[in-house]
């Protein structure tokens, strides 16, 4: 579930991989994976506002569409937390496919 949980952000994969990571190393990995990808996507919108901010303000304000690219982020997000899911459903581990491992 902390995979699926990633559509709506990280707070659902912390709070999962807190709570269940001491039901055994499957679970806790796997939650860590899903919370590793959700911090990389946090730090993907931060960097995509303030990437887009500055240009906004530099070219006075005609390249201030960029802020509108936060839904194909989140919607690459979903589409890897849903497969994550599938895959730890079934019993096999998951890597996404970039991910920055803050939590080891």
């Amino acid at each position: 579930m902390a995979h699926l949980g990633g559509i709506l952000s990280f707070p659902p994969s912390l709070i999962i991989w807190l709570v269940f990571k001491d039901r055994g190393p499957f679970t806790n990995e796997q939650g860590k994976e899903a919370l590793n990808f959700q911090i990389t996507l946090l730090i993907g919108y931060v960097a995509l506002n303030v990437l887009s901010t500055v240009l906004s303000l530099v070219t006075f304000g005609l390249l201030s569409g960029l802020f509108s690219l936060g839904w194909v982020l989140w919607l690459v997000g979903s589409i890897f937390s849903v497969l994550g899911y599938l895959s730890a459903r079934d019993g096999r581990p998951y890597r996404y496919p970039f991910s920055i491992r803050l939590i080891s």
